[in-house]
């Protein structure tokens, strides 16, 4: 057996890389060929040979012991067993050493072949859905083309094409080729005939000149033997007068008399060229009428060839055209996908042009031969000349390109031929109490790729026919495909009771993952968890730890003083008095938790307030204490939240827990510099109790009072709380109530006197006045105080609710009635079509909107001002208005599930009840809020996680941004328009630095210099100064 060596320890690394593997390294990483599906004897329940859990693959099941039994013990170690094969080694080695499977048939990995963007067809350029359908073996690709032969195929194709041609002309073309023949003869005729007349006219003709010519020549001697005689008569020649009777005969009479010869001539020549002419137009036409009568003879039979030739061109034009389209897939970068009947007349008539073939083994071939540098080239020059979505796809491709070249690894590496197994302890196998077993579903996965593998490697060697052998190629990708991403496509495998079985992805990705929720989600020690309960006598830095927590949590501290302090003579004595729990133990863990305090987490922790220091103070039962005046910053409730506990153990660690991370340091708010540390609750109610001033003075004229006076006589019943006094403060006599002065105690003398009620907004701006002016101690000690003094207060005041505080005196009948006219009034305009069912809708929406605010008006008008209901809203404790209106008055409208308001009112309140259907209508506003929570929830902690992984890796080493186009650094910040959506000028300024001095723009005053911090104060100055603008770092 081959021996192997980790290169690396698995636990030595920075970073983890997904990489393609190649298959001789996958060969290097197995141990042996995992041959058969089976996992382990279900008598011996030993693992079997050569399965998915075989010994002498992955290592013996127990330290030092090989599969047999000859070796057992250390001192055999590195030996292999020759009966069996194993190795004598630790059996932690079988969470190491992987197998692999011989694919007897590559397959394409399903992360790129199928993935967004697919990877594969990227470098392929072939759209997904061809590249799928040709790897599940649905159509053929084109691996090779020969270009000889190719151009010799289509020469032969254009020889049968016009061979096929005349073949299929036949007999019509003889015909026509006779008729044709018969009618070249005919005209031929009609030519010879027309040749002859023409013949004959040339002869008339001549022998008319020649008769014409005799005749003039015998006159002409005539004539001149008798010049100078004087004619008795008129002389003429062919009716045509020479002489005049009386004339004498001269010379040139006889130049006349060939004159009027020569015309004679002439007119002959014409009058025959005309008849010549009337021949040879009546030959044509008659010729010509042949032709046309023979053209339409053979039309049916020249109409019959042009359809034969048709027929025959778009026989072959596919043909034609796939052989002039067919390319090397490699050298021309284009796939050619056929389907399997193209595929099949390909084959037959062109087997010798190219090479095809179906699966990812036709893929692979490709991929082989693939050139990325060459391929590189031509896609740099496709982005330097093209444009648009062209060019857009190239720099994709070229993206993939560049990523395989730079990584070194190699395309065809996307087809596994070597199949890698996992190490068996990562997938294991363990026997239940009922002797069932229970195992991972990886298992599963592996027996389908390996049944389907040992079945196609028997088809193989059987000689099966080929659609057989490729069904069961089809099949072993679908397996090896649902190994790596069950689900991914098609439908996902199922095991027992239909669970989807949990692929190699499935172990890595998402929260639960290897990735995130073991290599980069946190697990310490020294931590705890429990439910968090009130702690009201706590103070602001201290929580209330259970006892038996505190003793597991410190039990290493705990043991070390106890052998320090001689109370264990060793640690193992220690541990045991810890765990038995003996007296002395919690004397000392009350010593050792003066010195250290802890860290309290609630999830989600979605800012850095979510985890904070305290010191632990012990406390019984199992419930962890909380102190009140922290439960905003964990936006933590008492109603069953959980936090957990952690313990600092370095002396580091120590330090910043008091330093930075304790409670009584952290009360203001990170975002925006506000305490994040005020009463709330009970704690406003308290205060606002005492401190309320009634109407009419308290009852009884004002008196004046000492404060121990005014105190002794308010604890002796002298007194009310609400009673109307006169203090001395300072100088003067200040009319106030017994409760304001009892609140003025705990009140820093710095800030005087405070005569005023103390609602929430009240207690929140003098505690952010307190840590402005007297610093973060004494905002501490005040906000303690506070929460006891509310606390009290609240408890003494007995503010409670009950049924009879909702019986709010309103005319409500009234206000319905008169809503119910509206409506009707508005539903009749609606059917007489003066108005449309949209604006119909509008208006009865707005009527009810406007009586559900009179309603609303009404109670708040008649509410007892000193009541329960008014303490609690109007202090701002809880609840409010729009809440007391629900309950005493009417529900109003509600939303749908799409965001709609129904224009159908909830006319009861929650004190009358609702009826059924009210009830149902209420339902969808609640179903409705849940949803939106949820969905509101998951969106912005997704938004999150993708702000931090685009952010984490930037580091700011400038002090100042610097404006686009600004010289200056710094940025100009302006009042915006929305200020009720964004914040004030004043609020935004407030704690910055100036980047420019700040003048007042009406008398030139400079009211900040640059680089100086702007205060609260100085915030307010610029504002009221009306400056537009501010120059901040």
């Amino acid at each position: 057996m081959k021996r192997r060596t980790l290169v690396l320890e698995v636990n030595d690394f920075n970073a983890i890389r997904l990489s393609l593997a190649s298959p001789a390294q996958i060969r290097s990483w197995s141990y042996g060929e995992v041959t058969k599906p089976e996992t382990i004897n279900y008598r011996t329940l030993k693992p079997e040979k050569d399965g998915l859990f075989c010994e002498r693959i992955f290592g013996p099941t127990k330290d030092f012991e090989c599969h047999c039994g000859k070796y057992k013990r250390v001192r055999y170690k590195g030996i292999v067993c020759d009966k069996c094969g194993v190795e004598v080694a630790r059996s932690k080695v079988r969470r190491e050493r992987m197998g692999h499977v011989n694919l007897a048939a590559p397959v394409a990995h399903i992360w790129f072949s199928k993935g967004v963007p697919s990877r594969l067809g990227l470098l392929l350029d072939v759209p997904p859905r061809a590249l799928e359908r040709v790897l599940y073996f649905a159509q053929y690709v084109i691996t090779a083309v020969n270009e000889e032969a190719r151009e010799h195929a289509l020469e032969l194709l254009y020889q049968e094409i016009d061979e096929e041609v005349s073949r299929r002309e036949g007999e019509t073309g003889s015909r026509i080729a006779v008729r044709d023949e018969a009618l070249e003869q005919e005209v031929a005729e009609l030519h010879r005939r027309r040749d002859l007349a023409l013949e004959a006219a040339d002869d008339e003709l001549a022998s008319e000149i020649d008769a014409t010519m005799t005749e003039a020549s015998a006159l002409e001697n005539d004539l001149r033997g008798r010049i100078g005689e004087k004619l008795r008569a008129r002389l003429t020649f062919r009716k045509e007068a020479l002489a005049t009777r009386g004339d004498v005969l001269t010379a040139k009479t006889i130049a006349t008399l060939h004159e009027v010869a020569r015309q004679q001539v002439s007119a002959l020549k014409e009058r025959f060229a005309g008849k010549k002419a009337d021949l040879q137009l009546a030959a044509s036409a008659a010729a010509q009428q042949k032709r046309d009568a023979a053209f339409k003879e053979l039309a049916p039979l020249r109409d019959q060839i042009a359809a034969v030739r048709t027929a025959v061109r778009k026989e072959y034009d596919p043909l034609v055209k796939r052989l002039e389209k067919l390319r090397d897939p490699v050298q021309s970068d284009t796939l050619t996908i056929l389907a399997e009947a193209e595929h099949r007349e390909m084959e037959e008539r062109f087997g010798l042009v190219f090479k095809s073939g179906m699966g990812a083994e036709s893929i692979l071939s490709i991929l082989q031969r693939l050139d990325l540098d060459s391929l590189r080239v031509r896609l740099n020059e496709e982005i330097q000349s093209t444009s648009g979505q062209r060019r857009k796809k190239a720099t994709k491709r070229l993206r993939v390109v560049e990523a395989l070249r730079k990584s070194g690894n190699k395309p065809e590496w996307m087809i596994i031929q070597d199949l890698p197994v996992l190490p068996p302890d990562l997938r294991p196998m363990v026997q239940l109490d009922g002797g069932r077993f229970a195992t991972s579903d990886l298992n599963d996965l592996y027996r389908r790729v390996i049944n389907r593998n040992n079945r196609l490697k028997r088809l193989l060697n059987l000689g099966a026919p080929e659609i057989i052998i490729r069904n069961e190629k089809r099949m072993l990708q679908e397996a090896v495909d649902s190994l790596i991403d069950n689900g991914r496509r098609g439908r996902a495998v199922s095991g027992s009771g239909n669970h989807k079985l949990k692929s190699l992805s499935d172990l890595l990705k998402g929260k639960q993952g290897r990735f995130r929720q073991n290599l980069l989600g946190k697990r310490v020690d020294y931590s705890g968890r429990s439910v968090i309960v009130v702690g009201p006598d706590l103070r602001l830095h201290e929580c209330g730890l259970p006892k038996r927590m505190a003793l597991e949590l410190f039990k290493p501290f705990i043991m070390h003083a106890l052998v320090r302090k001689g109370l264990a003579h060793n640690i193992k004595s220690a541990k045991r008095i810890v765990e038995r729990a003996r007296p002395e133990v919690w004397d000392v863990l009350e010593e050792v938790i003066k010195d250290r305090p802890v860290l309290l987490n609630r999830a989600p922790t979605l800012w850095r307030l979510g985890i904070q220091a305290f010191e632990p103070i012990l406390v019984e039962g199992s419930a962890i204490q909380l102190h009140p005046l922290v439960c905003f910053a964990y936006n933590a409730d008492f109603d069953g939240d959980q936090m957990a506990v952690h313990v600092p153990l370095s002396y580091e660690a120590v330090a910043e827990a008091r330093q930075v991370m304790l409670s009584s340091r952290n009360l203001l708010s990170p975002s925006d510099g506000e305490p994040i540390v005020a009463p709330t609750l009970d704690m406003v109610l308290g205060c606002y109790y005492m401190t309320y001033a009634p109407p009419g003075g308290g009852g009884g004229p004002a008196h004046a009072y000492r404060d121990n006076e005014l105190r002794m006589a308010y604890q002796l019943g002298h007194l009310r709380l609400h009673d109307a006094v006169r203090v001395q403060r300072g100088s003067e006599l200040i009319k106030t109530t017994v409760g304001r002065v009892l609140f003025d105690e705990v009140v820093p003398d710095q800030l005087g006197f405070l005569n005023q009620t103390m609602d929430k907004k009240a207690l929140r701006e003098l505690v952010a006045r307190i840590h402005r002016e007297l610093g973060p101690e004494a905002t501490v000690e005040f906000v303690d105080r506070v929460k006891d003094l509310g606390f009290r207060y609240a408890t003494q005041s007995g503010i409670t609710i009950a049924s009879n505080d909702l019986d709010v005196a309103i005319h409500k009948g009234e206000l319905m009635a008169e809503a119910d006219r509206r409506v009707a009034e508005m539903e009749d305009q609606y059917q007489l079509g003066l108005v449309t069912a949209n604006e119909r809708y509008t208006a009865n929406v707005n009527i009810w909107t406007e009586t559900t605010n009179r309603v609303q008006r009404a109670i708040q008008d008649n509410l007892n001002p000193v009541g329960a209901l008014a303490m609690m809203s109007t202090s701002g404790a809880k609840g409010n208005i729009t809440q007391i209106r629900q309950m005493a008055g009417m529900r109003g409208l509600m939303t749908d599930p799409s965001g709609r308001i129904m224009d159908l009112p909830i006319r009861s309140s929650f004190r009358d009840g609702l009826s059924v259907l009210e009830y149902f209508m209420s339902t969808h506003g609640a179903r409705k809020g849940l949803a939106d929570t949820a969905l509101r929830t998951a969106d912005s902690g997704y938004l999150t996680r993708r702000m931090i992984d685009v952010s984490q890796d930037l580091v700011v080493n400038q002090e100042d941004c610097t404006a686009a186009g600004e010289p200056v650094p710094g940025v100009w910040l302006r009042e915006r328009a929305e200020a009720g959506i964004l914040a004030t000028l004043e609020e935004r300024i407030n704690g910055r630095w100036s980047a420019s001095p700040v003048a007042d723009p009406a008398s030139g005053e400079l009211i900040v210099g640059a680089n100086e911090e702007i205060t609260e104060a100085l915030a307010r100055r610029i504002i009221e100064a009306k400056v537009e603008q501010v120059h901040m770092r």
